[in-house]
C-alpha cells in the first residue's frame, strides 16, 4: 500500500467510523426499518385468521389478479423491445441514433400522473381516437388495456437501460467471430449474444417487474378507479385507507411489500453474479 494513502487513512479521526455508522444505522432505522416493521405490525395486529380473510375479499383477489396480469403482460413485452432496442442502438449506426437514445428517458423524465393524462387525451372519449374507438366499441381509457399501455410505458426502459452499456462493454468481436465462422443472425443473438447478457437482463426483467407491481400515478389516472375492475394492489390500498378499513390496507401493503422484498433478494443476487461474470468468474 502507498505509504501516503497508508498515513492519510490512519490520520482519520477514530470517532469519525462509529458517527457515520451510527447515523447510517439512524437513517435505516427511520425510513427503511420503522415503516416496514409497522406495516407487517398493523397488518397482523387483528389476527392471522383476520389477516387471510381480508385478502379473501373479492374486491382485493381481483386487484392481485389485475396486478399480476398487469405484470404478466408488460414485462415479457418490454423484455423483448428492450432487447431489440438495445440491439439497435449498439450494433448498428443510422441517423436519428442520439435521438432514439434520448427518448428511452422520457419515462423517467415525465411525471407519471402526465403520463396518464396524455394516454387519456390519446385514447378518452373526447380524445384523438375517441371517437374511431367509441364507433368500434373499443375501450382502453378506464378498462384494463389503458392499465396495461400506461404500466408499459412507465416501465420499458429498464431493459435497455441495463443492456445498452452492457452490451458496449462486450463490443462486437464474439459476433464477429460467430458470422466468420458461418453462424446466422439467429444463430449468433442466441448461442453468443444472449449468453454474454443474461445476467444483465435479468437484472432488467426484475427492475421491470417491480416497477409494474408498484406503479401509481399514471394507473391511476387511466383505471378511473373503478373498484374491483381496474384497481391495482397501489391504487385499491389507497382506497381502503381513504375509507379508514385500515387492518385490509396494511393486509394488501403487506403482500406488495413481500413481492417488493423478494424483487430485492432476486435484484441483489443477480447483482452478485454481473459482478462475477465481469470477473469472469461466471
Amino acid at each position: 500500500m502507498n505509504p501516503v494513502h497508508n498515513y492519510r487513512i490512519n490520520q482519520e479521526p477514530r470517532w469519525l467510523k462509529p458517527v457515520l455508522i451510527t447515523i447510517t444505522l439512524l437513517f435505516l432505522g427511520v425510513f427503511i426499518f420503522s415503516p416496514l416493521f409497522t406495516i407487517f405490525s398493523e397488518a397482523f395486529e387483528p389476527g392471522i385468521k383476520a389477516y387471510f380473510n381480508a385478502l379473501r375479499d373479492p374486491d382485493i383477489m381481483q386487484a392481485i389478479r389485475l396486478t399480476l396480469l398487469t405484470a404478466l403482460i408488460c414485462v415479457p413485452l418490454n423484455t423483448v423491445f428492450g432487447v431489440m432496442l438495445a440491439w439497435a442502438i449498439v450494433k448498428f449506426n443510422f441517423k436519428g441514433k442520439n435521438i432514439l437514445i434520448t427518448l428511452i428517458e422520457v419515462p423517467f423524465a415525465v411525471s407519471p400522473v402526465i403520463a396518464g393524462l396524455l394516454f387519456v387525451f390519446l385514447f378518452g372519449s373526447f380524445g384523438w381516437f375517441g371517437s374511431f374507438l367509441s364507433e368500434h366499441n373499443i375501450k382502453i381509457v378506464f378498462a384494463v388495456p389503458g392499465i396495461v399501455i400506461a404500466t408499459a410505458f412507465v416501465t420499458f426502459p429498464f431493459v435497455a437501460r441495463e443492456l445498452i452499456p452492457l452490451m458496449q462493454e462486450l463490443g462486437k468481436d464474439d459476433e464477429e467471430a460467430a458470422i466468420t465462422l458461418g453462424a446466422n443472425g439467429l444463430q449468433t443473438f442466441f448461442r453468443i449474444t444472449l449468453p454474454n447478457i443474461k445476467w444483465g437482463l435479468l437484472y432488467g426483467i426484475v427492475l421491470t417487474n417491480a416497477r409494474a407491481m408498484g406503479e401509481f400515478g399514471a394507473v391511476a389516472v387511466v383505471s378511473g378507479l373503478i373498484r374491483g375492475v381496474t384497481t391495482t394492489m397501489p391504487l385499491y390500498i389507497d382506497i381502503l385507507y381513504g375509507e379508514y378499513m385500515f387492518s385490509a390496507a396494511f393486509a394488501v401493503a403487506s403482500l406488495l411489500t413481500l413481492l417488493a422484498l423478494v424483487t430485492l433478494i432476486v435484484k441483489t443476487t443477480i447483482e452478485r453474479f454481473i459482478v462475477m461474470q465481469r470477473r469472469g468468474k461466471v
